[in-house]
């Protein structure tokens, strides 16, 4: 039976907390900061937390894959960039979930060589610190997890379960089931 990890009530209560902490930031910015979505999985979590932003922002998305259903692949593909120019702003990368550090470090290398933003600064609302494979502190986390493969609240199982109002750690029945119904063998 899968195990609820975080309820849909407990992920509200962290975007709260992290859009107070990040209003209280950039309350006297010069210029609003920018926003960058991690697509597909933060968009739920994006969506959530600027809510609770009570300061002026800007929104925009990067898409980068890694994983094939429940694995990493240890390789980045950047397969839609920024629209924003982010040159000498205040940017906030938001991700689902940290995981090897793979994705994040490529992100934040990504964007400084590029784009050289005037601060940049990570916010997950998962940190799965014991998987690291490269170092990487996020900056704000909204809570730190094991190992476990979790599902929901925009993390997918082949793209499938985004939609799940909360963050579950399923049982081998349902992925043996999904598998079914997605024909993996």
């Amino acid at each position: 039976m899968r195990k609820t990890l975080l309820s849909h009530e407990d992920i509200l209560k962290i975007c709260s907390t992290i859009g107070s902490q990040l209003s209280t930031r950039y309350r006297f910015s010069e210029h609003p900061p920018v926003f960058i979505g991690v697509m597909k999985g933060a968009i739920p979590f994006l969506q959530d937390l600027i809510s609770h932003v009570d300061i002026p922002l800007y929104v925009d998305y990067i898409q980068i894959s890694s994983y094939e259903g429940t694995n990493t692949t240890g390789s980045i593909a950047l397969k839609k960039d920024i629209s924003i120019d982010i040159k000498d702003r205040d940017v906030i990368i938001v991700e689902d979930c940290v995981d090897t550090g793979i994705s994040m470090n490529f992100l934040v290398d990504y964007f400084k060589r590029k784009y050289q933003p005037k601060s940049l600064i990570t916010v997950a609302l998962i940190d799965k610190q014991g998987n690291r494979k490269m170092p990487f502190n996020v900056d704000y986390a909204g809570y730190v997890a094991g190992s476990e493969f979790l599902v929901g609240y925009g993390l997918d199982y082949y793209e499938l379960f985004r939609n799940v109002p909360e963050i579950f750690i399923p049982d081998a029945e349902e992925v043996d089931s999904w598998n079914k119904l997605l024909g993996i063998k």
